[in-house]
């Protein structure tokens, strides 16, 4: 298994649609940087969030998830209350090769302020716009962009393709469209 470089991943998007919409270069200039670099690719979040909001005193059971945890909020930028967390969607819709498993990784940039990204790999054929978690570990109120990169994707190619992907298991998370929240 080997990571992927800039003109894989370029190859891959422009000519097989693994990433739509798609940014050649890396966009830094007043935001927080997004598209492709050396060796991934640093997606943007939506405008879309759910925060976490305990006034309902709701449990949290990822096999009966109580939709009253979360407030919906669409906004040019939301912030996370202190020590709480929050999910939001991708700009980007992936479609994930057969030979190719990605990692996501936080940005420097809100890592350095106690915001920590949570995204389970990418399986093969799996695609969709990304439910991206995102954790304030702070004591403080923590401010999130939208339309600007949140996580880097690291893309690893097999030397074969998987036997069984993400499409052929029909994934509960295939295709997903908005945030979606726990699947049972």
């Amino acid at each position: 298994m080997s990571i992927k470089s800039d003109r894989w991943i370029r190859e891959q998007a422009l000519n097989h649609g693994m990433i739509e919409p798609f940014s050649e270069k890396q966009v830094a200039a007043g935001v927080i940087s997004y598209g492709l670099s050396s060796y991934g690719y640093d997606l943007r979040v939506s405008d879309e969030f759910k925060i976490f909001t305990n006034v309902n005193s709701a449990i949290i059971d990822p096999k009966a998830f109580d939709e009253r945890s979360f407030v919906s909020v669409q906004a040019s930028s939301v912030i996370i209350p202190p020590n709480s967390f929050a999910l939001a969607k991708s700009v980007e819709y992936f479609r994930i090769p057969r030979d190719v498993l990605t990692i996501c990784v936080g940005k420097s940039t809100y890592a350095r302020c106690g915001i920590i990204v949570n995204v389970t790999p990418f399986e093969p054929e799996w695609e969709g716009y990304v439910t991206l978690e995102i954790s304030n570990t702070t004591p403080l109120p923590a401010k999130i962009y939208a339309q600007e990169g949140l996580c880097q994707i690291l893309f690893f190619h097999s030397d074969e393709p998987c036997q069984i992907s993400y499409a052929d298991r029909k994934g509960k998370y295939q295709k997903q469209q908005g945030i979606v929240l726990p699947r049972l």
